[in-house]
């Protein structure tokens, strides 16, 4: 019944994630178009109260008229949106899951004693610290170096050199697909905290300075500005460390820091390219191509660099009819732990023919096509084991 209430608990939270993080990545994504895409007011009487770019937009057969006024409106309006829940509820609900899926059987999922073999507890513990962790460390360094604008391009390369650190850590001391989708929950707690801890008390502070008639203070903005620059470029990084945990050739592989840095790499080449699109437009920078063709050369050479020459070679060196009994020898030996009579997680058992021939498509989408299981390899299956069970399931997965 636990198992079963945790599958219903991680589907609605997942689904809860994303729908909330479509919500929190559109908006920010819309706003980052908007600031690229503002031309100087046409009207007059914009400019004289202030506000220094406009866009005229169609969308859903109505015309929209945004105006932006950099550092505060003349008069506040009756109504003003903000925009906060969805960073908040996107971060509440990819914890909650991240909890219920790693943090509650840690030595199952967070823990891979052939990388680190520390105590559940321990792991826990270093994984909850590595979100605050990077926070304080990333936020020390746009505090220190990037105050009022100065010292954009050395806060980048700090950063930078900071995520590549926690990326090679987080791979050297968990489970592979636990560490890569920790490095993701790391920089989205950073996103997070900085809607938290800067752009919303920054847009308080202006608003409440507005409402008494003082002069408002534009480091306010200038703060927000940056931290919502950095919230774009972390989105893509943050979406594929995500996803990977569908798809074991990245962080099952033994340079899996390496591909987690790639591919985060190149996620922020082609953010970049998005980014800088929406200027070039406008003729305000040249055309952002080479970022996006560095980011897709990236991706290029690190679907090169994974692919399964091994398990490629070990069933074109042995084409012949394996049956069941062969199988059962590496079921028994790499599955029965946690599918045979003591132990039947997910409900699944693999120690008959008729169980085996049932769960035969799900073991060699597990085992072969996915490479999920076994969990962290726990039980040291090889690549000729898996070969020869995608030769025994190619082969009408026989059973007697």
């Amino acid at each position: 019944m636990e198992s079963y209430l945790l599958d219903w608990s991680n589907l609605l939270l997942r689904w809860a994630h994303v729908i909330t993080a479509i919500a929190w990545i559109g908006s920010s994504f819309y706003f980052v178009f908007l600031d690229a895409s503002l031309t100087p007011p046409a009207d007059l009487e914009l400019r004289k109260q202030g506000a220094d770019g406009e866009l005229w937009a169609v969308h859903g057969g109505g015309f929209y008229h945004p105006v932006k006024f950099n550092v505060a409106p003349p008069a506040l309006p009756a109504h003003l949106h903000w925009f906060y829940w969805e960073s908040y509820a996107t971060w509440l609900t990819g914890f909650a899951l991240f909890a219920i899926s790693y943090l509650w059987q840690p030595g199952t999922y967070l823990v891979d004693k052939s990388v680190m073999d520390w105590p559940p507890g321990v792991a826990v513990a270093a994984a909850l610290s590595f979100l605050a962790l990077f926070w304080l460390l990333y936020d020390a360094i746009c505090r220190v170096f990037g105050e009022r604008g100065k010292g954009d391009a050395l806060v980048a390369a700090l950063v930078v050199v900071l995520v590549c650190v926690a990326s090679w850590l987080a791979c050297r001391w968990f489970a592979g697909r636990a560490a890569f989708l920790l490095v993701g929950a790391m920089l989205a707690t950073a996103m997070s905290a900085n809607v938290l801890f800067w752009i919303i008390p920054g847009q308080r502070k202006v608003v409440a300075a507005v409402k008494a008639g003082r002069p408002v203070d534009p480091i306010h903005g200038q703060r927000a500005k940056q931290r919502s620059v950095h919230n774009t470029y972390f989105t893509l990084p943050v979406l594929f460390s995500m996803l990977s945990n569908h798809y074991s050739f990245t962080w099952s592989h033994p340079r899996n820091w390496l591909v987690l840095i790639l591919m985060m790499f190149a996620g922020a080449a082609i953010r970049q390219f998005f980014v800088l699109r929406h200027g070039w437009k406008l003729g305000r920078n040249r055309h952002p191509l080479p970022y996006a063709a560095v980011g897709v050369a990236v991706i290029a050479g690190v679907v090169a660099w994974l692919r399964p020459e091994a398990a490629a070679k070990a069933v074109t060196e042995a084409p012949r009819a394996v049956g069941y009994q062969e199988v059962r020898q590496v079921l028994a030996q790499r599955c029965y732990l946690c599918h045979g009579a003591q132990v039947q997680m997910k409900n699944v058992r693999l120690d008959s023919p008729a169980a085996v021939r049932q769960h035969a498509q799900s073991v060699y989408q597990q085992a072969v096509v996915t490479r999920l299981m076994p969990m962290n390899n726990a039980t040291g299956i090889t690549e000729a084991e898996r070969a020869l069970i995608a030769q025994w399931f190619q082969g009408g997965a026989p059973a007697p």
